[in-house]
């Protein structure tokens, strides 16, 4: 026998090819509904050639469906380490992915067109990264602050990349840390003691 260990071997033909599959089980069954051995089958190939491409189920949901989600809310990344720092990694997972996305504009605006790929974009956020963020804090009211902070995070993907608006689009990732920072943080973690009260 002479097999070869090790990752396994993937080209650009078969990568598009997994994309494509993927691209129409996520459509017709949703985030949750579709499995990477699904996707694998449909496609033809190993599931290990999709860790290989893609690295998970989230890496794959973003390239087929033309938005860099997966990789910008990667939270294998973001939901580790200390809890002071979550607001902070969970802005330079969105700035490092998305502003690097190549082309920006057009792909991101032709997904606001589909309504299946925005269905599929909205199920992503509220089971993978709202479900994550709540885990991630835990306590009785984990959930809210996960709406909340999802909200935020939401919200800069729309104005700086899906439909830009030229403040936010114009803003550097320093800037956006800076701007989006405290209200993310008051998000997550309520409004500390450093923070002024509001007037009367």
């Amino acid at each position: 026998m002479n097999k070869t260990r090790g990752r396994p071997r993937g080209n650009p033909a078969t990568k598009a090819h997994i994309v494509e599959a993927a691209r129409g089980l996520f459509l017709e069954r949703g985030y949750r509904g579709t499995t990477v051995r699904a996707v694998a089958a449909a496609a033809g190939v190993d599931s290990a050639l999709i860790s290989y491409h893609f690295g998970s189920k989230q890496g794959l949901f973003g390239e087929s469906v033309t938005l860099p989600c997966g990789e910008s809310l990667a939270l294998s990344t973001a939901l580790t380490g200390e809890r002071a720092g979550l607001p902070e990694r969970l802005l330079i997972a969105v700035t490092d992915a998305w502003d690097h996305s190549e082309p920006l504009q057009i792909p991101h605006r032709m997904a606001l067109q589909d309504e299946n790929v925005m269905d599929v974009f909205r199920e992503y956020l509220e089971r993978e990264l709202l479900g994550g963020i709540a885990e991630f804090l835990g306590g009785p009211d984990a959930t809210a602050r996960a709406t909340a902070a999802v909200g935020v995070i939401a919200g800069l993907i729309f104005i700086r990349y899906l439909n830009p608006l030229p403040p936010a689009a114009g803003l550097t990732a320093t800037d956006v840390h800076r701007v989006f920072g405290p209200p993310l943080r008051a998000a997550l973690f309520g409004r500390t003691r450093h923070t002024p009260a509001a007037r009367r």
